[in-house]
């Protein structure tokens, strides 16, 4: 099972191969080495963690056919911008828009929205080009609005189960290495999770501020600013539409039923089902009607087709499937009880030491590596640590699928890095000092509210 582990990680890291191909070993491996059986292991691979992200992820894919999230995110950014577009005001739009936008839709498709959106402003700032002070602040401010927007998907993606797979991989190795414990709900999650994500947005805002956008800057920076060119791609949209409305209207309904299922042990609609009914079913559900409800605008024609779904991400699909499954041979080889009998000399280390640690090790990991990769690989080593330890698992299972997610300082670390860095407007020096800053950060959060906000979940 070790070199089965062993086998599938370095091929995950490297991409070797695709990453949905070697996601799909365990269904080969853990049967052929009789440590689980096929029919078994492959169950791993449809359970009501993917489920709930197929379903979310359905719902996320009408929402981006009918630019909804697009109408969303101009309406933000005029909003904080005021009459005067101030420039610190509409930065903290682009942070604050692309992070609420995250919570529902992928990181990788906000990114890919956003930072074009943002191209409009930039362009409209650029225009004088003649070498002088004003312009480097200009061009300083036009970074500022890019990074904002790279770092502010991630940070939003965290605060919920769905927002970015890592959560998911999560969701489902808890529910496989401890299937008689109680759930985390979506609730749960996001009354811890969206404070550290607010104080996160919060202070990528001050800091780029305080790089990239000082009170001397501004006059200049106001002057080239107006709201013509965000007015002038809103109205491009035209009027909000029967569908558009539809389908964020599906969207917030999804919202509500995820976050009122369980509100403690006798509250909540789930109650009415004896547990039958969980947050995949929602999002299934929700996700049927899009299949159902005609969209007004093409005689006959419902707001999604099959042909849309091609775009779901199968691969990460395979990712969480085979996530699962190694997690269950971890169990069922008895190398989940090997490693925490060998895990001893941590017997007497403090939570408050492990915690950092962890979130230091998996957080510097996560900027070489696919944020759920790493995530896949660790959380079953961090269940098995913290039993050893008499820690809850939850400590330090949660501290490291947060800390899969500060991939701020490489362009490699996460696709929207990626995208940010492509515009031109960032520097590599940029990206390494201010994310390196927001990781510390979020790991300094993150220790302060585990053992405190945390353990009130």
């Amino acid at each position: 099972m070790l070199a089965i582990l062993a086998w599938v990680c370095i091929w995950w890291i490297t991409e070797a191969i695709p990453v949905g191909i070697t996601s799909m070993l365990p269904l080969v491996l853990l049967p052929l080495f009789q440590i689980i059986q096929a029919d078994e292991i492959a169950r791993a691979y449809m359970n009501d963690t993917i489920t709930l992200f197929i379903g979310s992820f359905i719902l996320a894919l009408g929402v981006e056919r009918y630019q909804a999230h697009k109408r969303l995110a101009l309406k933000t950014l005029l909003l904080f911008g005021g009459r005067s577009m101030a420039p610190r005001m509409l930065l903290l739009g682009f942070c604050v828009g692309p992070a609420f936008i995250s919570m529902w839709i992928s990181n990788s498709a906000t990114a890919i929205m956003m930072v074009p959106m943002s191209a409009g402003v930039i362009k409209r700032l650029l225009e004088p080009d003649t070498p002088s002070l004003e312009s480097i602040h200009v061009v300083d401010y036009a970074r500022a609005i890019v990074l904002g927007i790279g770092f502010s998907v991630s940070i939003g993606g965290l605060t919920t189960l769905t927002g970015t797979g890592t959560n998911l991989v999560f969701l489902g190795i808890w529910n496989s290495c401890f299937p008689s414990a109680a759930a985390v709900s979506y609730l749960q999650w996001f009354m811890f999770a969206f404070p550290l994500g607010v104080a996160m947005v919060l202070f990528c805002w001050i800091m780029l501020c305080v790089c990239y956008c000082p009170r001397s800057a501004t006059p200049t920076i106001s002057s080239r600013l107006n709201r013509s060119s965000i007015e002038e791609e809103l109205k491009s949209l035209g009027s909000i539409s029967f569908a558009e409305t539809t389908v964020l209207t599906l969207f917030v309904v999804l919202a509500v039923l995820w976050l009122t299922r369980s509100l403690g042990t006798s509250f909540g609609w789930g109650r009415f089902f004896h547990g039958y009914v969980d947050d995949g079913t929602v999002s299934v559900v929700m996700a049927v009607f899009l299949f159902v409800i005609p969209n007004r605008l093409v005689p006959g024609e419902r707001l999604l087709d099959w042909s849309h779904c091609k775009k779901l991400p199968w691969d990460i699909v395979l990712l969480f499937g085979g996530g699962f499954a190694l997690a269950a041979g971890f169990k069922a080889s008895g190398l989940s009880a090997w490693v925490t009998q060998h895990l001893n000399f941590l017997d007497n280390a403090p939570y408050l030491l492990l915690a950092p640690v962890v979130a230091v090790f998996v957080s510097a990991t996560t900027e070489f590596t696919s944020n759920n990769a790493t995530a896949t690989i660790f959380l079953p080593l961090l269940a098995n640590a913290a039993t050893s330890n008499n820690i809850h698992p939850l400590l330090l299972m949660i501290t490291g699928t947060i800390a899969a997610s500060f991939a701020f300082m490489l362009p490699v670390s996460t696709p929207p890095m990626a995208v940010a860095f492509s515009t031109g407007h960032v520097r590599m020096p940029d990206m390494v000092l201010t994310g390196f800053l927001l990781k510390l950060v979020g790991i300094l959060l993150l220790f302060a509210l585990m053992p405190t906000l945390g353990k009130s979940q």
